[in-house]
């Protein structure tokens, strides 16, 4: 591994400074690149490094029986920066973490600015070719300038860098009633089966066709306005052109046999394997602006998904990320470049809890290159080892699409031989998160435990 002289990271947002804090424990001296105030963003209001820009909240801080939970607890171990100012912050908000976003911001730029291992540089990058010698993460979030967007595609040397998000739900396999649905690919092409097909009746059809329509949407924000592309049109958008377009787009319901009926349905949706364990499958084509809320209600009313649980619901919105799972190493280095390193939300995961996780382990992953020094990844069935191997192993490079931490992106605990020293049943629903939960905080301790000797 070569020798690097320094190590930089650009942009001052949460998974930037997390990686800053991680960095300056060890008393390596860290360039920190943020355009801001002299580069505006469109949505920045503040000058204040780890700015908040959308809701204040960190979601649920269940550590028992919810992922994100789970990862707000793992950071805690961890001694994350982010999740430290967080919890001195917090406001009251029910199960959830809130925080005071101007106080967190403020505290946040007020200890990185006060860390002499930290040098704050207020500059825009425009070419990592500046860093060729040494280390550089790049932690420039959602709206990564023009400039340094068409260096980052340059230096992928494909186009790998996508600018809208396109998502379709995410549907737990498990919740998906087959005595409904049926598992077949359209004229068995493929494997045969690498579709779940759920039918519907012409009465069923404009029932989920109406509900589409009457449901609230969600409307662009001013920077977020743009023609959309036939690639990623919204559902309701093909509703608008007519009732029957679905029929002949994502729900045309040829080619496909119902085992367990003999009239041909009207229409189908199909949902496609999203993960290598089955336990998650995405609804094809029903990228939506439908509010979230609203979503499970529609959805629910597709025959074989009316008990659905989602890991991920649908959306469109300008996002700037990076195919990760084609063009990074298991350690967020860029394969052609590896003294680049990609962190937080341009890797493709989503939410301000889950920038934070891989701004921390994009800092650990940083000092240990510097030091020219094996690093040992978290084992994947934590929050933190199973985010990190979603976005660069795991996940299908041609469809990967950004994702919040969920169980399912975690190994089956049904695999398990053993559970607690113990056979056990199959495990299902909250007696399954629970384990998974217990298992993912024991296996990160003693992580953190390992790396720290």
């Amino acid at each position: 591994m070569p020798t690097f002289k320094k190590i930089n990271i650009i942009g001052g947002g949460l998974a930037g400074c997390e990686a800053a804090f991680q960095i300056s424990k060890y008393g390596i001296p860290i360039n920190l690149y943020e355009m801001r105030p002299k580069v505006k963003t469109e949505a920045h209001k503040t000058d204040f490094l780890a700015e908040l820009v959308c809701s204040n909240s960190f979601r649920s801080d269940d550590k028992e029986f919810n992922a994100v939970g789970v990862l707000h607890e793992e950071l805690r171990l961890a001694d994350s920066l982010i999740m430290k100012t967080a919890d001195l912050n917090k406001v009251p908000a029910g199960s959830a973490l809130a925080v005071d976003r101007d106080n967190f911001a403020k505290k946040i730029h007020k200890t990185i600015s006060n860390i002499k291992e930290i040098n704050v540089i207020n500059k825009e990058i425009k070419n990592l070719d500046e860093f060729n010698d040494e280390i550089v993460i790049v932690a420039t979030g959602p709206l990564t300038s023009k400039e340094l967007a068409k260096n980052i595609k340059i230096k992928t040397q494909e186009n790998s860098l996508a600018f809208y998000d396109a998502i379709a739900p995410i549907v737990y396999k498990e919740s998906i009633d087959m005595n409904i649905a049926w598992k077949q690919s359209r004229y068995d092409k493929g494997e045969g089966d690498d579709y779940i097909n759920c039918p519907l009746s012409k009465e069923q059809y404009y029932q989920f066709i109406n509900a589409i329509k009457d449901a609230p949407k969600m409307e662009f924000k001013e920077f977020e306005k743009t023609p959309f592309f036939e690639g990623c049109m919204p559902i309701e958008e093909i509703v608008r052109r007519g009732d029957e377009t679905l029929r002949f787009g994502p729900m045309k319901p040829v080619g496909l046999t119902n085992p367990h009926k003999d009239e041909e349905p009207y229409a189908i949706v199909q949902l496609r394997q999203d993960n290598k364990s089955g336990s998650l499958y995405n609804i094809v084509g029903f990228q939506t602006k439908m509010k979230h809320g609203s979503q499970k209600d529609v959805f629910r009313t597709i025959p074989g998904l009316e008990k659905s649980e989602y890991a991920r619901l649908g959306g469109l919105h300008r996002n700037t990320f990076i195919k990760s799972p084609k063009i990074l190493d298991s350690f967020l280095r860029l394969k052609s470049c590896p003294n680049i390193i990609f962190s937080g939300q341009i890797t493709g995961v989503e939410g301000y809890v889950e920038s934070s996780a891989i701004g921390l382990m994009s800092g650990l992953i940083a000092v240990n290159d510097f030091n020219n020094t094996n690093f040992e990844l978290p084992p994947e069935n934590t929050t933190h080892g199973a985010l990190l191997k979603h976005i660069t192993l795991n996940a299908n490079p041609e469809t990967f699409q950004p994702m919040n931490i969920n169980f399912g992106l975690m190994p089956d605990v049904n695999n398990n031989e053993k559970v607690d020293g113990k056979k056990i049943k199959y495990l299902k629903g909250r007696d399954k998160k629970r384990i998974q939960a217990a298992e993912s905080l024991n296996a990160f301790n003693e992580w953190i435990k390992r790396i720290k000797n």
